[in-house]
């Protein structure tokens, strides 16, 4: 029979291994040694990226080792446990890189349901370059750490329309047909800032923007994110209106824009 773990104690493993996180990236961030090959996705990752991945499995299989893992790094497994972790080593890798600080770890816990339906009980967001670190808990709220200090209950803002606010998102690349309808929504808006990756959606959870828009993303890449701006008030979805990650885009609002948001972006 497979042991039972409290919220608490998820939280508290997920923080762990954020911290460990922190110790490997920050000792490779704007290193001049910094090895950088490219995936057969064209994409870039670096050793820090693998060595940040290597270490949150070595953790689970001692905490954890009857739970599933899906990493962006080093694949797939045991994801049909009743529990599995979704871990992104590095979002934002090419700033990592390039040295600019808006990168972080991302990690969730997901739990599957008797009926098969998922639900992610547990997010971490971990940016030690910003100096801050977002969790949440599944019925225990969204919370920001600055600087090391005790976590703060955020809470997403009460802006009630869209010519009051402001919109963050990624670029405009991989938009397609999108494309206008984005960009005509971000002319209604009061304010616009290209932030992009998790901060994007964390300015949301915080109740600092009531926008962010990312497309051409997968279930790593969201999972962490979406409990911690659900759990703040917002909602999560893709921009075709699927709540939840692993749809290949990301929409975070403050609820009371989002159905607004997802018209705005439909695509007759």
């Amino acid at each position: 029979m497979a042991t039972q773990y409290s919220r608490e104690a998820d939280v508290a493993l997920a923080l762990k291994m954020a911290d460990a996180a922190d110790v490997i990236s920050m000792a490779r961030y704007q290193s001049q040694d910094l090895v950088i090959t490219t995936k057969p996705d064209n994409t870039p990752v670096t050793d820090a990226d693998k060595a940040t991945e290597k270490a949150l499995r070595e953790i689970l299989a001692t905490e954890r080792p009857e739970d599933g893992l899906v990493g962006e790094e080093f694949g797939t497994s045991g994801t049909d446990a009743k529990r599995y972790w979704v871990i992104d080593p590095i979002d934002g890798t090419k700033n990592f890189m390039r040295g600019v600080p808006s990168w972080s770890t991302l990690i969730a816990l997901i739990e599957r349901n008797d009926d098969g339906t998922e639900k992610i009980v547990v997010g971490v967001v971990s940016s030690p370059a910003l100096f801050r670190r977002w969790h949440a808990a599944l019925g225990l709220g969204a919370y920001v750490s600055l600087n090391g200090a005790a976590p703060k209950k955020i809470h997403v803002s009460g802006i009630k329309s869209i010519s009051d606010a402001s919109i963050t998102y990624s670029d405009f690349n991989n938009w397609g047909d999108y494309l206008p309808k984005v960009q005509s929504l971000l002319a209604a808006s009061n304010r616009t800032r290209g932030f992009g990756d998790f901060w994007s959606h964390m300015l949301v959870a915080e109740g600092a923007a009531e926008v962010a828009l990312e497309i051409g993303v997968a279930l790593w890449d969201m999972a962490a994110i979406s409990i911690i701006v659900t759990e703040a008030g917002g909602r999560f979805s893709s921009i075709d209106g699927v709540d939840g990650p692993g749809h290949g885009s990301g929409l975070s609002t403050n609820t009371i824009l989002h159905q607004h948001v997802l018209d705005a972006l439909r695509v007759k």
